[in-house]
């Protein structure tokens, strides 16, 4: 598979009353064609940042630094405003955490889901409500005939999230950017959310950067997997080589802190102290104050990312 979206050494900042937030710190990740790639780590550590990167949606008074994000082998950071308006829900499309803020609640269902039609599609507004019908029953959207004509109010938590997938898919994105698209979900609907998503990745051949913290998820619907802690991605592999063999400290914490059928009646493990203010974070590797292993060289030096293993990237001076 080739190359879909290539990030390389993404710098973002906060300039904020009280310092500059450095969210992320040279944030590198490649997407192929048709791939599920997971970006996980704990709330903070730049996950949702790194996608309205990607897009140039940061918010004052935030501000890519540098870095380069290439999609189809073109830099959207050097495209114009408008350029990136036309890529937008066109070529690259986003499911946010929460639908309800989401979603205009002064307009219907299908008028909303439509909408990217109209504007990057030239379809008639009859037109675009007809194939918004056709994406939404693909969403299994019950009933859809009779919902498209529904105010965001009027639906449940699920069906908003089912309209939010159908309105980034209607226009067949080649990226699909899906930021903890189960968080505001009961474990029933989670898991209808995630077939979901999966069954239309594959129908629809759409390339997928899933932003989650959790591992469960992640194992469940990725192909690879990029492990994310305060701005930085500290180990990135297969997410079957990322289970069966995780190599950095971080990773492994992550892993042995989920709750499993061999762990009932065992105390989990945590992670001591927590994620570090990204305003003055920690020098050298950002993870060394929480680290088992930390060595003097972590507090001092930026570890490098090296390839411990065929296709395994870590950043963790234990290795290479």
């Amino acid at each position: 598979m080739s190359d879909l979206l290539v990030v390389k050494e993404l710098y973002t900042q906060f300039f904020t009353y009280g310092g500059i937030v450095e969210a992320l710190d040279g944030v590198n990740f490649t997407i192929k064609e048709g791939e599920v790639f997971g970006l996980v780590g704990e709330s903070g550590c730049g996950k949702s940042v790194t996608a309205l990167s990607i897009l140039r949606l940061v918010p004052p008074p935030g501000r890519v630094m540098s870095g380069e994000v290439l999609f189809k082998g073109e830099n959207l950071m050097e495209k114009s405003e408008r350029e990136m308006q036309d890529i937008r829900g066109s070529n690259i499309s986003i499911i946010f955490q929460d639908p309800t803020s989401s979603l205009n609640p002064l307009f219907k269902i299908g008028y909303q889901v439509g909408e990217p039609l109209v504007y990057h599609g030239g379809y008639k507004k009859e037109n675009a409500l007809q194939e918004a019908l056709t994406v939404l029953k693909d969403t299994g959207m019950g009933d859809s005939e009779e919902k498209v004509k529904n105010y965001p109010h009027e639906l449940s938590g699920g069906m908003r999230q089912r309209a939010m997938i159908a309105m980034a898919l209607v226009c067949r994105p080649d990226l699909l950017i899906a930021d903890e698209p189960t968080t505001n979900l009961d474990v029933t609907i989670e898991r209808q959310i995630i077939n979901l998503m999966h069954i239309l990745q594959k129908e629809y051949g759409t390339s997928i950067l899933l932003i989650t913290h959790n591992l469960g998820v992640v194992a469940e619907m990725s192909d690879r997997v990029g492990i994310m802690y305060a701005g930085n991605i500290v180990e990135l592999t297969d997410v079957y080589t990322l289970f069966k063999n995780p190599l950095h400290p971080y990773t492994k914490k992550l892993q042995k802190a989920i709750p499993s059928a061999t762990s009932v009646g065992k105390e989990l493990e945590e992670i001591p102290g927590a994620v570090p203010r990204l305003i003055n974070p920690p020098t050298g590797c950002r993870f060394h104050p929480r680290c088992d292993f930390a060595m003097n060289v972590c507090s001092e030096v930026k570890p490098k990312e090296t390839e411990a293993e065929p296709d395994h990237m870590v950043a963790c001076h234990l290795y290479g």
